[in-house]
């Protein structure tokens, strides 16, 4: 038998292609292009073993064995996780669609116009239902957004309370949430204290309160007083609210709230066991310059026709380093489209409907509850209601579990919450076991779902999705053609390569994606008993052994849910093991000044104080100054963070010398997973000397980008560091001496590790080593081809790059006045998104075409790049005009190209037809240049009539 192997469907090249691009770089094999790439000192002595290679076919049938393995409870168990429906035609159209989940974070917004509608739709539904009118495009979970809210009032705290240090956590707020408060407070010395809002006193030092609405008991409880209080003492306040909920109650916004975050998770998105779910952030115009994350902003395209982008991108932390507030340099854009999406499928009218039934389910479990004796903790809730006084907690959970339900349980306190999956006899279950703990009878009501009035100070008054988007596409193929004219505004993977350099956009196989709506993996509650989630576990047991011996560790937190929180709990469990040590002085942190600008920003949040280290001209690590750095610092050094192969795209030698001086002076090492796609089965973390590192699932193991998140950021430790490794406060993780949780759910975003598992498995130690070796295959013939048109920045000791490169382009300003964002949009005629622009040297592109892009596609990119050149060089020698040439106006759009008027000197066929690889089927950007500039002038984020804000004055 010789069956089809899973790794001659992801690796690009052939043999035969494998043998002529070997032969234009120079070498006779591949071995030997390794042997002149990868520095042999840090060569691993033996292969990667992490087990044979499974075909797709064998790893479908592993899947669904162990997926029988979970146990799919009726769930009501809440704490920000609910059951729900997702619309087939939102999962056929956009969970399950390449076309959403291989696009790029929309920093190309020509090329990004669709994805970019679909996250203003979001920002304008939270804004909507929350009352306040600024939004951000997603945040990571719910448990991130409000310790991002506390850093933010923090640094935005009035004059008046520049001595104020310490932060409320009202009692009734999420337990994970409380713990990630904790986490995020310690190491900027901002003081937690939780206790019950009604005892809040504003003037004893507090500069923020968090409020949960409904509270985690389920109680819907009228805050304006409090606030009002708060604000009086110019203290903010920051609510985390169900989002469902606000279709029914007051929305914060409009009782004095200064800040709205929450999960989305429950606007049609699986719970999988966690995540990924889109967090939203709300805030009012005051802090419309600190928000953290990403803004989708309105603006206007260089021939005046409207055009959406990523707005305010000076706040990115490449550009603030350690003057950032907040290291979030993702989203969870994909989840955010799905949760947008089905706002517009159901609309205002929908929503109502879905919301009161809800609260009519659980108004029929509160009152059967109470005819059998149980006391209410509160008679004003949305969705769950809480008995306290339980006499025989035990008993009722038997009770539940044998009918196959879920529900919460501390002490005497049980909780039961509603959601749209609900149905009557859902409920009538519910009731018998109830019934059944105490030895009573079920009240014989009827449980049709109605709903009834929530009190009257607590009842929404306001409008809300008023705009035209969510009133229109309510039938199956009226939204399936809004979706699909979305998608075709955009450029994905389906259309090209994406050779953007750091950001690895591989092939994402369907077969590792196809279980994710399968409902024994995508409808479990993560706080479900750990019993029940054997599948589960065992893929967790699976992957983190994998990823421990990709990386020469011994232990792993799969808890970070994007590579910035992989940093930042990275550092934290550095921080935790020198002050388990006594050395609590140990607060520098030294980073190359070639970094992501993640680096720095993670640093300051965790505590430690930046100390930048110089590089040389060739652009590695100036080791003089690393050790003369590293003995200055000798008595507080706590880390060293570092990039392998460095940002510039090669592998420093001196490496493993960098790694010994920062341990010959008590420090430790943390190396940034962002470049592992060059090192997993040639080397490893653990081998160049590092103590911690993070990985981008998303970008090394194949989880999709989804347009700018989800992200998947584990990290792995060495025995050192292993009893530090996150915890959680709801089901136990990590390790005997374990920091507070970084994310909301236990295992982060459990969902998608099934995608990172199932690459692992079917392409086994010897093809996770391959993939390493073709993707600096790729790089090196891409180099190869070009090096004669543009300056390669950074070659290794042998003249090669690692699996990226960078090609300089500095000089053509001066020669051609032509910038690197020219030849990144003109690439758009040619049928590409560009590389990286300007990171991490400006007016540079970094090049990365990954190991699974076939020859032809990288030919067809070296055509453009080369047909690029020549059009520079026209520009050089005079034979194009400076100002209006193909460069300076690109992209051109159809509309354009079509239109009666022409003015441009050179041609339309020039403009729109530039190579003849473009002819047979072509990309079309769907605006012009957007003018970033007068969308920042004129900040618009959510989905105003085009008349309102087309007029506003520059």
């Amino acid at each position: 038998m010789n069956p089809v192997t899973y790794q001659e469907r992801h690796i690009g090249p052939n043999a035969s292609e494998t043998s002529a691009m070997l032969k234009a770089i120079g070498v006779s094999s591949l071995d030997e292009l390794i042997k002149r790439t990868v520095p042999q000192g840090i060569r691993s002595p033996k292969p990667l073993d992490v087990g044979p290679a499974l075909t797709e076919r064998e790893h479908l049938d592993n899947m669904r064995a162990l997926g029988a393995k979970n146990k799919v409870f009726r769930s009501y168990i809440g704490l920000g996780y609910s059951g729900t429906i997702l619309p087939p035609p939102i999962q056929r159209n956009i969970f399950e669609n390449p076309g959403w989940y291989t696009a790029y974070t929309p920093y190309q917004a020509e090329i990004s116009q669709g994805r970019l509608e679909a996250l203003l739709n979001f920002q304008t539904m939270v804004s909507d239902l929350t009352g306040l009118p600024i939004a951000n495009a997603s945040l990571l979970d719910e448990g991130t957004a409000i310790a991002e809210a506390m850093h933010m009032l923090y640094a935005a705290r009035p004059k008046e309370l520049t001595n104020a240090h310490k932060f409320f956590a009202d009692k009734g707020l999420y337990p994970q949430n409380i713990d990630v408060l904790r986490t995020r407070c310690g190491p900027i010395g901002v003081e937690l204290v939780i206790g019950d809002a009604k005892d809040f006193d504003p003037n004893a030092g507090y500069f923020g309160l968090a409020l949960q609405y409904p509270a985690a008991d389920g109680s819907a409880n009228d805050y304006s007083a409090i606030v009002a209080k708060a604000k009086a003492a110019g203290v903010r306040t920051a609510v985390c609210a169900d989002l469902l909920s606000l279709v029914l109650l007051s929305p914060p916004g409009e009782w004095g709230a200064d800040v709205c975050v929450g999960n989305s998770q429950r606007f049609g998105v699986p719970m999988g066991y966690g995540g990924p779910h889109a967090a939203f952030f709300c805030t009012t115009d005051e802090f419309k310059r600190l928000l953290p994350g990403r803004i989708i902003g309105v603006s206007q395209d260089r021939r005046g026709r409207q055009g959406l982008r990523m707005a305010l991108q000076t706040r990115e932390q490449h550009i603030r380093r350690d003057k950032a507030t907040s290291n979030i340099c993702t989203a969870q854009a994909l989840l955010a489209v799905m949760a947008g999406m089905y706002a517009v499928y159901h609309g205002p009218d929908g929503l109502k409907r879905i919301a009161n039934n809800v609260h009519g389910f659980a108004h029929r479990a509160a009152e059967g509850a109470k005819s059998l004796g149980y006391t209410l903790a509160s008679g004003s809730y949305f969705d769950t209601i809480t008995l306290v006084g339980v006499k025989d907690a035990k008993k009722l959970k038997d009770a539940t579990e044998k009918r196959g339900i879920n529900l919460r349980y501390e002490g005497d306190r049980v909780s039961i919450a509603f959601d749209e999956t609900v149905r009557s006899q859902d409920v009538e279950d519910v009731l018998a076991a109830l019934a059944e703990a105490i030895g009573g009878n079920v009240n014989a009501a009827s449980s049709n779902g109605t709903s009834v009035p929530v009190a009257v100070e607590l009842k929404r008054k306001s409008d809300f999705l008023t705009h035209q988007v969510f009133n229109a596409h309510h039938t199956e193929l009226e939204l399936q053609r809004y979706i699909k004219r979305l998608e075709n505004k955009d450029f994905s993977l389906m259309h090209g390569m994406i050779p953007l350099g750091s950001c690895t956009m591989k092939l994402n196989a369907a077969s590792t994606l196809l279980p994710l709506t399968w409902p024994e993996w995508a409808n479990i509650h993560p706080f479900a008993p750990v019993e029940q989630t054997g599948g589960y576990q065992e893929v967790f047991n699976q992957l983190s052994d994998a990823l421990a011996k990709a990386t020469g560790f011994t232990a792993v937190s799969l808890q970070p849910n994007s590579g910035a929180q992989g940093e930042y709990a990275g550092l934290l469990v550095i921080r935790a093991y020198h002050e388990a040590r006594g050395d609590h002085k140990r607060t520098v942190s030294l980073i190359p000044s070639s970094a992501h600008g993640t680096n720095p920003a993670s640093a300051v949040m965790a505590g430690m104080q930046v100390v930048v280290v110089k590089a040389d001209e060739e652009g590695h690590v100036d080791v003089a100054d690393l050790k003369a750095k590293a003995e200055q610092y000798k008595d507080t050094l706590s880390c060293l963070m570092i990039t392998y192969p460095s940002t510039h795209g090669v592998y420093e030698e001196t490496i493993k010398d960098i790694t010994a001086t920062i341990h010959a002076n008590g420090g430790l090492v943390y190396m940034d997973g962002a470049n592992m796609n060059a090192q997993v089965g040639l080397t490893s973390p653990g081998e160049i000397g590092a103590d911690v590192c993070h990985l981008n699932l998303h970008k090394t193991f194949a989880i999709p980008h989804g347009g700018g998140g989800p992200g998947m950021g584990p990290i792995c430790v060495n025995d050192k560091l292993k009893p530090f490794l996150p915890g959680h406060p709801v089901i136990k993780t990590g390790g005997e001496k374990a920091v507070p949780a970084v994310s909301s759910a236990p295992w982060g975003s459990s969902l998608i590790l099934l995608i990172s598992y199932g690459y692992i498995k079917m392409l086994g130690g010897v093809g996770l080593t391959d993939s390493t070796r073709y993707a600096i295959l790729n790089a090196n013939y891409i180099k190869a081809k070009l090096e004669k048109h543009y300056p390669i920045l950074y070659v290794g000791s042998e003249g090669m790059v690692a699996h990226e490169m960078i090609l300089d382009c500095r000089d053509f300003k001066r020669a051609a006045g032509i910038d690197v964002s020219d030849i990144a949009k003109r690439l758009m005629d040619y049928g590409f998104h560009a590389p990286t622009v300007s990171f991490p040297v400006a007016e540079t592109l970094m090049v990365e075409p990954t190991e699974s892009e076939a020859k032809a596609e990288l030919d067809r990119f070296i055509e453009a790049m080369i047909g690029i050149r020549h059009e520079i060089a026209e520009l050089e020698n005079g034979k194009a005009d400076k100002t209006d040439n193909v460069l300076k106006m690109a992209p051109h759009t159809n509309e354009e190209v079509c239109g009666d008027n022409w003015s441009h000197p050179y041609s339309r066929e020039k403009a729109a037809f530039p190579v003849s690889v473009n002819r047979e089927w072509k990309y079309w950007p769907t605006v012009s240049r957007v003018d970033n500039a007068y969308g920042d002038r004129n900040l618009v984020c959510v989905c105003p009539p085009i008349e309102e804000y087309m007029t506003v004055e520059a």
